[in-house]
């Protein structure tokens, strides 16, 4: 291809585009749409940042100063843990209505993690949030599709794409050159967006933890100008095939329709229909019952403790758990938190391998979808997806899991084994001891684990973005002038 061709047809796209009334209209209306999106999301996420630093701040603030008590009693008292929001969230709020901001943590049990924006909110929220990343995935190609549809059909109407190709502008010159005229158009609204959100992202006091975040959102920038530049070449290539502007305009709609509503729909229905995921309550009941099977710590005539109980007997050679040489309830308290966390991590690890069964369906579909690609990888580089959230989940289990072991062990070292009760002094340690526990830190996933969950949608991307380019090349030899 020879440069100076793309570059006049570059030009006159342009020129020919940005001159008419309506194109500065849309312009003026998506970048007014796209500065309200990313201002609103960031301060959301600046206010909601204050809250979790304010309250997480009282929650350390209480346990510190919680009066001298039995270690057990602390391991119940509990620890609210709250889910941080990425500083890039503001882009893509992706799944963060959606799931739970705070969680619970005490011992035995292992809570729900609580208080979505939508179980807080009205019946509204499930018509979607509009952010900058919503708009430029699914707004904005239906644009880029109305400037484009009669690119190189409606020179053909014309009769002047006849001359065009009798100058010796060959076909691949004339839809990559009108192409990249076309994609030079997106970016009067796509560039601003990406100004803005980069001046907001070094605004926000989190971005000094979370410096990956701005190497998250070069690749976001990337990604998205990948994704137009394919949705600018679909549109020429679907101009140049169709005899009438008509029929590419009625072609390139029915693509978005498809791309967009059609089939992300049928393949989350296609995923869940496939893979069926258990109700709460099942999942529950099933965690309960296998515990039981297991064995009750607080019951001493249980047959799994009641061993236990023997074995270290015999160990120590007593007679008696008061004569053992560190506390007897600590101990099997310990040994109940580990069967409780470890039956619920084995079944909370194959209700997400559903999960993940169900989303690799919506994955797969990016491949012949690249909306689909656009928006799995947007909410994994925001830090918005369903991956994201449940690292959230599994850090907060384990900071349980430590608190209530912590306990357990404070309560075998220091509290006599011939203590009755958890009210005596005998039984109260200082309260110096939850101090020296650390405070609950989220800590965002690397960029290696998001590759791992989003490398298809990375993969979809370059395909078709090169399978176009070749499809073009290809079929140069079958477009017809007239």
């Amino acid at each position: 291809m020879r440069f100076f061709v793309l570059k006049i047809l570059f030009r006159q796209v342009y020129r020919s585009t940005i001159k008419k009334r309506s194109t500065l209209w849309l312009i003026g209306i998506f970048n007014l749409m796209l500065v309200f999106a990313v201002v609103s999301g960031y301060q959301i996420l600046t206010t909601q940042q204050q809250i979790v630093d304010e309250y997480s701040h009282q929650v350390r603030h209480r346990w510190e100063k919680s009066p001298d008590k039995h270690p057990h009693r602390m391991a119940h008292y509990g620890y609210v843990a709250f889910r941080q929001k990425f500083p890039l969230s503001f882009f893509d709020f992706g799944m963060n209505s959606y799931v739970g901001n705070a969680v619970f943590l005490e011992a035995h049990r292992q809570n729900t993690v609580n208080f979505s924006e939508a179980s807080l909110s009205n019946g509204l929220l499930r018509f979607g949030e509009i952010s900058a990343g919503l708009i430029l995935q699914l707004l904005l190609p239906l644009v880029i599709f109305f400037w484009g549809f009669d690119l190189i059909s409606a020179e053909r109407e014309n009769g002047t794409l006849r001359i065009l190709l009798t100058q010796g502008i060959s076909w691949p010159e004339l839809i990559m050159g009108k192409c990249l005229g076309l994609f030079s158009v997106s970016l009067t609204i796509f560039a601003p967006v990406a100004v803005i959100s980069l001046i907001l992202l070094f605004c926000n006091e989190a971005i000094s933890e979370n410096w990956q975040a701005l190497g998250y959102f070069a690749i976001l920038v990337v990604a998205y100008l990948v994704y137009l530049l394919i949705v600018s070449l679909l549109a020429v290539f679907v101009s140049a095939k169709s005899n009438t502007s008509k029929s590419a305009l009625t072609k390139l709609i029915g693509f978005w329709l498809f791309f967009t509503l059609i089939l992300p729909k049928i393949s989350l229905v296609v995923g869940q229909s496939l893979y069926p995921s258990p109700s709460k309550v099942e999942f529950d009941t099933a965690v309960e019952q296998e515990l039981l099977a297991l064995g009750d710590s607080h019951n001493p005539n249980d047959p799994h403790f009641k061993a236990l109980k023997d074995s270290l007997l015999q160990a120590y050679g007593v007679d008696s758990t008061h004569k053992l040489p560190f506390n007897y309830g600590g101990y099997v308290m310990r040994e109940g938190e580990r069967l409780s966390a470890e039956t619920y991590k084995r079944h909370q690890a194959k209700l997400v391998a559903i999960y993940q069964k169900q989303q690799n369906v919506v994955r797969l579909t990016a491949l012949c979808n690249p909306f689909m690609a656009i928006k799995n990888l947007s909410m994994a580089l925001s830090g918005t997806d369903y991956a994201t959230y449940h690292d959230f989940e599994n850090q907060a289990e384990a900071y349980r899991y430590k608190l209530a072991q912590t306990m357990n062990e404070l309560q075998i070292k220091l509290i006599s084994n011939t203590t009755k009760g958890s009210s005596g002094k005998q039984a109260i340690i200082s309260r110096k001891h939850w101090a020296e526990f650390p405070d609950f830190r989220h800590h965002f996933p690397a960029f290696v684990h998001v590759f791992q969950q989003e490398g298809l949608a990375i993969i979809s991307l370059i395909i078709w973005l090169s399978g176009l380019y070749f499809l073009v090349t290809l079929s140069s030899k079958h477009f017809k002038a007239f």
